[in-house]
């Protein structure tokens, strides 16, 4: 039986259902990328879930990467927002299973990537269909023509390319 994208993702990242939980959610979801800070921790996708328990508020992220220097802020951020509504008991879990997937960029999150001037990756293919590996679109120029300068960009989960057309370099937030 195969599972659909959007099952996947309802079972990794569970919006809550109670209303309280609801405004919670939205409160943590307007923390930003601190690496990135155009995009919130909802565009990401690194929000998982918000619930309350008898130990007050708790918020489950799930980094881009497992060493993510940005996590540490993130959770100072989503705890100030919360304390400053006046939740005082918030628990912020680190999870890494199932790992972060580029599939969990909301598509407001990928044109604020390209606005931003960080090439998105487009939704993984899960149907054995191999890509035609077409290349990275310049968010400058919109090229195809561009090519990777190196592994590694500003942050481990980009990549910094280099567009042939226009010649400016960029970001590419790498896809997996």
């Amino acid at each position: 039986m195969l599972v659909s994208d959007d099952a996947i993702e309802q079972i990794a990242r569970p919006r809550p259902s109670g209303t309280l939980e609801s405004e919670l959610w939205d409160l943590a979801a307007t923390v930003v990328d601190p690496e990135v800070p155009v995009l919130t921790i909802e565009d990401l996708g690194v929000l998982r879930s918000v619930r309350i328990s008898d130990q007050g508020v708790i918020v489950q992220i799930t980094p881009t990467y497992s060493g993510c220097p940005a996590v540490d802020a993130m959770r100072d951020d989503i705890v100030a927002v919360l304390n400053k509504a006046g939740h005082s008991e918030v628990m912020v879990q680190v999870v890494l299973a199932p790992a972060w997937t580029t599939d969990w960029l909301s598509q407001s999150g990928r044109d604020k990537l390209e606005e931003y001037g960080i090439a998105a990756p487009g939704p993984r293919r899960t149907d054995g269909v191999v890509s035609l590996g077409l290349g990275v679109r310049c968010p400058h120029c919109g090229s195809l023509h561009t090519r990777e300068a190196a592994r590694f960009g500003s942050t481990s989960c980009k990549a910094l390319y280099v567009c042939q057309r226009c010649q400016e370099p960029f970001d590419y937030f790498k896809e997996h």
